[in-house]
């Protein structure tokens, strides 16, 4: 599961076992966890799941994802070779 971003303690990530999946991305810091779908045509995402994440995490979170969308497109078509 390689890691692409570490930012202010979050950790952005992808799994190699999920290839029959949308585009996603996988967040983590301590015992917060969250996944974000990600749709590139749209620049849109949509939380699929959180757990132990407050309010102001969630909009930390995807305020980083957006900063970097089209990176984190790029990496997970490179990981999946899409």
């Amino acid at each position: 599961m390689p890691s692409i971003l570490q930012i202010n303690g979050w950790r952005f990530f992808f799994y190699a076992n999920e290839n029959n999946e949308p585009p996603h991305i996988h967040v983590s810091k301590g015992d917060a966890d969250c996944k974000y779908w990600l749709y590139p045509k749209k620049f849109d995402i949509k939380e699929a799941y959180s757990y132990n994440c407050s309010l102001s995490e969630k909009r930390q979170i995807r305020k980083i994802i957006f900063e970097h969308f089209d990176y984190i497109i790029s990496e997970y078509n490179k990981f999946h070779k899409k």
